[in-house]
């Protein structure tokens, strides 16, 4: 039992370490949704659970390594709220990105997205219009779809080649009329509207050839920040997951060292008996 309290104080090392790609994550969620997602309030419970973890760890190296109780129990009872926000957390980013892909169109290397494929929460709050104000602004200033274009010899690349191009999902919802609209392509962003489209799909009339309106109005576009979230977030859960299972076993491991430290503290021995047999007398004739 004795060697678990340098198990440990290695664990939280290790620990210390992982809480990198948490927090990394986190980093990686924002820098998406400053750029691309533009969903800019989803990564801060991941990055304070990754700097938590961080601070921690490194109580319990030191509380294992010095045998300093007080900081085994702060790191014991901290690591427990740490757990189940990390469990939460998992839970929460697969139950809100649980529903709904893109649809793959024939002849076509990209999938297109619509909106009445996802439901939930997260696509009942990218739908709204005060919000969705927000993120469509976003998608317009950070130009992904300015940055489509392709040229070949100062020209632009054939229907043929685009149509083989693999779209990010906001690529696929906000720079191009979805292809049931029946649009004939003149560029990545240019679309010369023919006979043909789908009457139900009201995205065919919002699409613009107006480089500040494209489809930033359509129902496609706000599917494609859902269907580009539920990509990012399932990467980051994957990492999260492995941490977890991690940190469960660095804090089953984290009990047995706070009660080694405690045994010391409290100069119980270790490996022997509490009670001893007593020795019959010897009965003197």
């Amino acid at each position: 039992m004795r060697s678990s309290n340098h198990l440990i104080g290695l664990l939280n090392f290790l620990t210390f370490l992982l809480s990198i790609p948490i927090l990394g994550g986190g980093i990686w969620l924002s820098s998406r949704a400053n750029n691309t997602d533009c969903l800019k309030f989803l990564q801060w419970p991941l990055i304070v659970i990754g700097v938590s973890i961080m601070v921690i760890s490194l109580a319990g190296f030191a509380g294992a390594c010095y045998r300093n109780t007080f900081l085994m129990w702060l790191y014991l009872f901290v690591m427990f709220f740490i757990i189940a926000a990390l469990i939460g957390f998992i839970i929460f980013a697969y139950a809100v990105t649980d529903k709904g892909s893109g649809r793959p169109v024939m002849g076509r290397a990209y999938l297109d997205y619509y909106l009445q494929d996802y439901s939930g929460w997260l696509e009942e709050r990218v739908a709204s219009d005060s919000y969705w104000s927000k993120i469509s602004s976003c998608i317009r200033d950070s130009k992904i779809c300015a940055k489509m274009e392709v040229t070949i010899n100062g020209m632009p690349e054939t229907a043929d080649m685009f149509y083989q191009r693999k779209l990010s999902p906001i690529q696929s919802g906000c720079c191009k009329p979805p292809s049931d609209c029946g649009f004939s392509y003149v560029n990545e962003t240019v679309w010369a509207s023919g006979a043909g489209g789908v009457a139900y799909n009201t995205d065919c009339s919002n699409w613009s050839n107006d480089q500040e309106q494209l489809c930033y109005s359509c129902n496609s576009c706000k599917a494609g920040v859902l269907g580009s979230l539920k990509k990012s977030w399932r990467k980051v859960s994957v990492i999260n997951i492995i941490v977890l299972i991690i940190l469960v076993i660095v804090y089953v491991i984290g009990c047995a060292a706070f009660r080694n430290n405690r045994r010391i503290d409290n100069d119980e021995p270790y490996g022997e008996a509490r009670m001893t047999k007593a020795q019959p007398s010897r009965i003197h004739l």
